[in-house]
């Protein structure tokens, strides 16, 4: 029997705000950091907010999102020693991914960068 990862029942709302921090810490801002999320998700601001308000945990919150970003596939590099694109598990791939996104923007990477454009 494998378990899970931690993180896939993770709540998004409890790592959102570290996001968020690293995001700012650098001169980002939480707009950029929602704009992020929104474009790799499809969510709009109000279903962002919901699945916070809600404590969705990370495997649901992708699961339910409404519309996975296909130019999501073109990130690439390392995030933790680990080459994204070279996750095989779906659900941690796409944690992955956001985790890679938000490195981007605390580095300063261009948001037209950041989101594939």
């Amino acid at each position: 029997m494998t378990t899970k990862h931690r993180i896939f029942t993770t709540s998004v709302a409890a790592v959102y705000p570290h996001y968020v921090a690293k995001a700012e810490k650098k001169g980002r801002t939480k707009a950029e950091v929602d704009a992020i999320i929104r474009w790799l998700t499809g969510y709009n601001q109000r279903q962002l907010l919901g699945q916070l308000k809600k404590e969705k945990d990370f495997e649901t919150f992708f699961k339910e999102a409404p519309q996975p970003n296909p130019a999501r596939t073109l990130i690439k590099g390392l995030i933790c020693g680990i080459r994204v694109e070279d996750i095989q598990d779906p659900t941690m791939r796409e944690i992955r991914y956001l985790d890679k996104l938000i490195d981007e923007l605390a580095k300063g990477k261009d948001m037209n960068k950041i989101l594939r454009s």
